[in-house]
């Protein structure tokens, strides 16, 4: 079954219709796997459609939840073939608008978060400010008569072709959506360093529009280009490489959620977020946070303080600090034209 599902392959007479809406980004997808899978356990004879952003398409498929995705934007009315769905699902944030744009759909039922601008939503479960995201969904589904286990975090290993070198590196992932969340080039290069000294291979990665940070990254730790994979993948190959990587280093970006996904060892920097919100689990060792305690605007214009406080040491000392964990997967697919 390929990663990008069609409406038509629902039986439109014999399987109602459930709506799941999370149109956010690839760590908000990750943090709701848990809830998606609750979903397809409770409603397994619904077809179960998630309302994203088309790009996630791949890693929609690996979780295994879903049996379509719907490609939406945040706040816009949906299609009209998810109108009428048997059951509609919040998974966008506490409402109103959210809220507003499912009931504009007419679904039979709603579960989402109570909020007094939406009438009904009256008797729903509350929105609590301090709570892990993976915790926030799962309990949301609870209380709303949906077992859910916030645990059911991994995804399916990807089986695709990957490039040689890739198995067994560091993959350092130095971008961010928002400059609150971006340590400076010149110490992940200096971290990029260390590592080679060490005797490992590194590779760079990067989303849309962070090639030229990754290859000043790659410049300034004297790596050759072709251990830079920015501009090059798209989730599902990006995916591959998380998965074949030995270990991965970033900030609280979709990566540090995606080395959670596959069990790829990672050490995450976290500057204007809280890990206790968005971080990795406490009961898996092989993640290691870096936190200075402090919070701060997640999209500010600028790095933040607590990120700038964490040096290059830090994250050299987390990385020899790594719990390694064994991984039941079997061996990658290195196609010819994929070896370096």
């Amino acid at each position: 079954m390929s990663a990008a599902l069609s409406l038509s392959s629902r039986s439109l007479s014999s399987r109602p219709l459930l709506v799941a809406l999370r149109p956010l980004g690839l760590g908000d997808l990750l943090t709701a796997v848990p809830a998606l899978r609750a979903l397809a356990d409770a409603f397994p004879s619904h077809h179960r459609v998630l309302a994203a952003p088309a790009v996630l398409e791949p890693l929609v498929a690996m979780a295994g939840a879903m049996d379509e995705v719907v490609p939406t934007e945040p706040l816009v009315d949906l299609p009209v073939s998810l109108r009428g769905a048997d059951l509609a699902v919040d998974l966008h944030g506490r409402g109103p608008a959210s809220h507003r744009v499912l009931l504009a759909a007419r679904p039979r039922r709603l579960v989402a978060f109570a909020n007094p601008a939406v009438a009904e939503s009256a008797g729903f479960p509350e929105w609590r400010q301090d709570e892990h995201e993976v915790s926030r969904w799962c309990r949301m589904l609870r209380d709303s008569g949906i077992p859910a286990d916030p645990r059911r975090l991994d995804l399916d290993r990807p089986t695709g072709p990957v490039p040689n070198h890739v198995a067994g590196a560091t993959l350092i992932h130095p971008g961010a959506a928002f400059a609150a969340r971006r340590w400076p080039p010149e110490r992940w290069a200096a971290v990029a360093r260390a590592v080679v000294d060490a005797g490992c291979r590194v590779v760079i990665t990067g989303g849309p529009g962070e090639e030229d940070l990754a290859l000043d990254v790659a410049r300034r730790a004297g790596l050759p280009a072709w251990a830079v994979h920015a501009g090059r993948t798209d989730l599902g190959r990006l995916a591959g490489l998380v998965a074949a990587a030995a270990r991965v280093v970033c900030t609280d970006t979709g990566v540090a959620h995606l080395a959670t996904a596959l069990r790829t060892p990672s050490v995450v920097l976290f500057g204007p977020t809280s890990p206790h919100h968005w971080g990795p689990p406490p009961d898996r060792p092989w993640h290691r946070v870096l936190w200075r305690g402090t919070t701060g605007d997640p999209r500010g214009a600028t790095p933040d303080p607590g990120l700038l406080a964490l040096g290059v040491e830090d994250v050299i000392d987390a990385l020899d600090h790594l719990v390694d964990v064994e991984r039941s997967v079997g061996p990658f697919d290195m196609g010819e034209e994929q070896r370096a």
